[in-house]
Parts: structure tokens; sequence; C-alpha cells
């Protein structure tokens, strides 16, 4: 598919701050399956960017905004090329080895209920790749989605005992169970191209990775209960959220915060036409 990804987020202060910064994990790469054709970052006041790559593969860039500002506009655009690849990732940067990540995180942390969960799965399907499908199928079947429920620091354990969550506790309910069984997976934050219509999103979407010996890394989404596939744009990875977060940062100046996010998927022109 070719699709196109219009990103932004508004912070509004009640103060003038004196100082902003931001870290943005918005900038996706490319790799098999996965073409950036074009990306940028637009910022609506006076700012200095810095790029960089960090530990776990994913594109950085820092946002400096001196103050006094009382509102901040990030805009992100670009347009990629994406291809079926049954949720296989080839290609990609990898800096770190699979094993890093059966490290637990208090944002993924197992709980007796969910190693449990996982060990039960694990009876049902003794080969690796199909135990990975029923857990993702599973997660789908027993959470309800619920954005009114989980905060960003709500953990798996939590979002697990209560049934509901939003696609990040999926997620770490995905990796914990995943950890528990000696299976190595991450966190990955991206776009997601709905087919029913919904354009505009009022966040990026997460979903999960798992390592499976002579296939590599494969794709999960267990908020939908499917594999990733053609629809889905692979932005940033790491052990949970608080490693693949789009957006975090710190200001100087007090006061209250606000913040609006509008993110809208569509395909391109281009394909609509054919």
């Amino acid at each position: 598919m070719h699709l196109t990804i219009d990103y932004r987020t508004d912070y509004r202060f009640s103060c003038p701050q004196q100082r902003i910064i931001q870290l943005l994990r918005v900038t996706p790469g490319s790799h098999a399956g996965q073409t950036v054709v074009e990306w940028s970052i637009d910022v609506g006041c006076d700012a200095r960017l810095r790029s960089h790559v960090d530990g776990y593969g994913n594109k950085v860039t820092m946002i400096y905004v001196p103050g006094p500002v009382d509102h901040l506009s990030i805009s992100v655009w670009g347009e990629v090329f994406t291809e079926d690849t049954a949720g296989v990732v080839r290609d990609a940067d990898e800096p770190l080895k699979p094993e890093i990540y059966l490290r637990s995180t208090p944002l993924s942390a197992v709980s007796p209920e969910i190693a449990a969960f996982a060990h039960r799965a694990a009876q049902v399907e003794r080969d690796r790749l199909s135990w990975l499908h029923l857990l993702n199928r599973e997660i789908h079947r027993r959470l309800s989605f619920d954005t009114d429920k989980t905060d960003v620091e709500t953990d798996a354990a939590t979002a697990f005992a209560a049934g509901h969550g939003v696609c990040q506790d999926f997620a770490h309910i995905f990796l914990a169970a995943a950890r528990a069984e000696g299976t190595p997976a991450r966190y990955v934050s991206g776009h997601l191209f709905r087919r029913d219509g919904a354009d505009r999103q009022p966040a990026a979407h997460a979903w999960v990775e798992a390592w499976v010996d002579h296939l590599g890394w494969v794709g999960f989404d267990p908020t939908n209960g499917i594999c990733a596939d053609d629809a889905y744009i692979r932005v940033a990875t790491g052990l949970d959220y608080a490693q693949a977060a789009p957006l975090s940062g710190a200001r100087t100046g007090g006061g209250e915060e606000s913040l609006a996010v509008d993110v809208h998927v569509t395909m391109a022109q281009s394909q609509q036409q054919n």
C-alpha cells in the first residue's frame, strides 16, 4: 500500500514556559516490506532540532524550545510504501540481540495470573509460532478495548486483572506472557491504516514483535487479534512503552498542560484512483 501519515500534536500551557525539551520517536526506517518515501517534522515556533539513533535502533529527534512559550505544535507528515510480509520483519536495523528482549520492566512485569495464562496456552500449542498466534487471539478475546480505564503508567498485571485497556496495555500483556515462557518480545509503536474507514485516530498505535527461530521477528497485534500486515507502519521499538513512546519530554515554567493528538492515516490519492 501507498500510505500517507499526518500526525499532529498540540501542547497548551496555562502559563508561559521558560524552556521545553521534547524527545520524538516519530520517524520510521525503511526495511523489507516498508519503504519511507518522504518524511518531515515541523515545529510551530522557534526551535532547534537534533537527530540521532538510539540504542534500540530508533530514529530520535530532540527538540529544544526557548521560552517564553505558551503553545507548542508539532506536525509530522510522510509517505510510506508497505507490503504484506505476514508479520515477518527483515532487514531492519537490529543493534541488539534478541535475548535482550527477555528482560522484564515495571510496565511489562509478569504476574502469577499472566504466567499461568501463558503456560496454559503453551500446553495447547507446543509449536512456538502457533503458541504466539494463540496468545495473540486469546489476549484479543479476553480484554475489552476501553480508552477510559488505563493510562500510560498502567502495568500489564493491572490491565490483565481488570480485563480492559488500550493498545499499549494489550501489548504489555503480550510481552509479559511471551517472556514468561522464554520468548524474546518487544514493544512496537507506529501507525495503523484502518480498513474500516476510520482514518482519523486519537493516538498512534502499538503492537509487539516476538522472536521465532528460523523466522526472526514477527509482528503480532493483540488489540486486533492479527499479525501485522501492509496496514502497519513500524516506527520505534523497545522493551516497553517507555522506550518506544512517540513523544516524551520536560518543561520549565510550572502551570498546567493540555495535550491534543490527531493522527490521520490514509491511502495516497494515486492508489485510491487505481
